[in-house]
């Protein structure tokens, strides 16, 4: 991949229970493209990561919640694992964290159970989504369409379902983050707000 990230900065949040490859595949794929990258999470110091129900191992984090702004990114990404975004949906600094990049019309990549930060921040609503499947039901409920591909894209949103998509999901990020603000993001967050 081409490295079209030179000069991007890139919030990726995740906590305890992320799914390893689903962090560090992507974050390697958006600093080799040229992006500079800062895992953010509740608490400073190290989250743990997980295979699926396996511990894996830590992963430092570059800063808190409560030291960073959403404005000093050009993008965020949300790596799955099935607890990682359910701990990160019971705080509502993550949240709207999450929600201020949908607000900007800045692009965001979700893999996996990470759309759950998405429903939690009102931002499926009018939107095509993919996630892990058992999710499917409340992208619905949250008013998104759920496809079962292996990446869609929508309007600077990228969502894909699972570690075997990551290549795919991985491509469709760095192409949706090179081209910075998507006015229609704005518009598509403010259009389905509640």
């Amino acid at each position: 991949m081409a490295a079209n990230l030179k000069g991007k900065k890139v919030a990726i949040i995740a906590a305890d229970m992320v799914e390893r490859v689903e962090l560090v595949e992507p974050r390697k794929a958006l600093e080799d493209a040229g992006a500079t990258t800062e895992l953010i999470s509740m608490e400073p110091g190290e989250i743990e990561a997980f295979n699926h129900f396996d511990k894996a191992d830590k992963q430092k984090v570059d800063k808190a919640i409560d030291s960073v702004d959403p404005s000093d990114y050009d993008a965020l990404m949300i790596p799955g694992g099935v607890g990682n975004p359910d701990l990160m949906r019971g705080d509502k600094r993550m949240v709207a964290f999450t929600r201020a990049f949908f607000d900007e019309g800045k692009p965001v990549a979700a893999i996996c159970h990470g759309p759950w930060m998405l429903v939690e921040a009102d931002a499926v609503r009018g939107r095509k989504v993919t996630s892990w499947p058992t999710l499917q039901t409340d992208i619905r409920n949250a008013g998104g369409e759920w496809v079962d591909e292996k990446v869609v894209v929508d309007s600077g949103l990228v969502t894909s379902r699972k570690p075997d998509d990551i290549p795919a999901f991985n491509s469709k990020m760095i192409e949706e983050f090179s081209e910075g603000v998507h006015a229609e993001q704005r518009e598509k967050t403010h259009a389905g707000a509640r």
